[in-house]
């Protein structure tokens, strides 16, 4: 495994070179990364004698140019240990000025803090407010112990130990690969359908609930191809098969390519149900008091690849509802083939579009009906993906 261990200015640096042994010694490639005042705490020498690796503490350097985009890349896990209630808070807040930070924001594989500091930073508000924002970007939080801290007071704050930040990593890694060998097609984003070079039909979906069932589904071993609409986000997993789309009939011809072939299909994405019947070749310009648009009916992927459904296939849908919620999705379930669909309503705060939180209930054709708290997309796609390996 390729793991980047970020050191942060803490006291708890000191047992960063326990780390660095620990997962050198079990086989792994480490490359260690040290803000500014780690580097008072325990040398760059040090750790680069243990990891065998040049330390990289600034973008630049002497030898050049460290490229944080190309760390990002190369790491399977990205642990920062120790995590001071500084660095928190810049991870938390998208603060970006040395090059831990940099290959955090770069970073497309697990994330993994370990957090040091003392009992009332731990516990202040803002640092719990930063611990809740990491967790909804999806960085695993490794729990801080409870002990006598460098200030003297005995309390929650201490760094776990070397053994624990192992033992947590490679319990997280050699969980159960249940889909492993599966096919997955994911839809996930909006569509756009132009009306003129300059303007387009779309809505406000952002596509973060199918990217983190891409994710989730990838991490568990399946082979994940990824139809996206036009959004800025990514998956965070190096091994997902991305297809950009734009409209509704090029999401439907990219996943009618990949349907065949695969085990378990997702639509998640928000597909325009409408598009204009002519597309002007120039700009429409401001003329009449009023103006209408003719639109015409786009296909509709569900039901195309619903009817196409072989038995030892399993389609999943998703329903965005304003009103008798779980009537309409009943009727969805059964009417596109679904063998099961996932409901959530723009009636629940903190649910629905552009939120990094959602609220689902899930409907089996079976008749049961699973309803979940609100909770992160992440929470909420690994809920999703245990339900389709039970499937499957």
């Amino acid at each position: 495994m390729n793991l980047i261990l970020g050191i942060s200015g803490s006291i708890a640096a000191y047992k960063s070179a326990t780390l660095t042994r620990l997962f050198v010694k079990n086989g792994h490639d480490v490359q260690v990364l040290m803000t500014e005042s780690a580097t008072a705490f325990i040398t760059p020498l040090t750790l680069s004698t243990l990891s065998k690796h040049p330390v990289y503490s600034e973008v630049r350097s002497e030898a050049g140019w460290n490229n944080h985009v190309d760390l990002g890349l190369w790491a399977h896990a990205l642990l920062i240990a120790p995590a001071s209630a500084n660095t928190l808070a810049k991870l938390a807040n998208g603060i970006c000025d040395n090059i831990l930070c940099a290959v955090y924001l770069s970073a497309r594989c697990p994330v993994f803090v370990a957090p040091a500091m003392d009992v009332d930073m731990w516990h202040h508000p803002a640092t719990q407010e930063n611990i809740q924002k990491l967790i909804k970007h999806g960085v695993h939080i490794i729990p801080v112990g409870h002990g006598e801290l460098a200030s003297g007071l005995v309390g929650d704050g201490r760094m776990a130990e070397p053994e624990e930040i192992q033992q947590y990593l490679t319990r997280f890694f050699e969980q159960k690969k249940d889909l492993l060998g599966k096919k997955v097609l994911i839809t996930a984003g909006p569509t756009q359908e132009n009306i003129d070079p300059v303007r387009f039909i779309s809505n406000h979906s952002s596509g973060k609930m199918g990217i983190a069932l891409a994710d989730e589904l990838a991490s568990r071993g399946a082979q994940v191809t990824l139809v996206l609409g036009p959004t800025h986000l990514r998956p965070k997993h190096a091994d997902i098969s991305v297809v950009p789309v734009v409209s509704a009939q090029a999401m439907y011809e990219a996943s009618a390519l990949a349907f065949p072939t695969a085990d378990v299909t997702i639509l998640a994405a928000a597909v325009a149900d409408y598009r204009p019947a002519s597309v002007a070749q120039v700009k429409i310009k401001k003329a009449a008091a009023d103006m209408s648009i003719e639109l015409e009916k786009t296909i509709d992927i569900a039901a195309t690849l619903g009817a196409q459904k072989r038995p030892d296939q399993y389609l999943i849908g998703f329903a965005l509802e304003t009103d008798h919620e779980m009537e309409h999705a009943q009727i969805k379930l059964q009417r596109k083939n679904f063998d099961f669909i996932v409901l959530n309503s723009l009636q629940d705060a903190g649910a629905g579009f552009g939120h990094d939180t959602n609220k689902i209930t899930m409907l089996f054709r079976n008749g049961v009906v699973k309803p979940l708290p609100l909770m992160a997309k992440t929470a909420v796609a690994t809920a999703i993906v245990s339900e389709i390996a039970g499937l499957s």
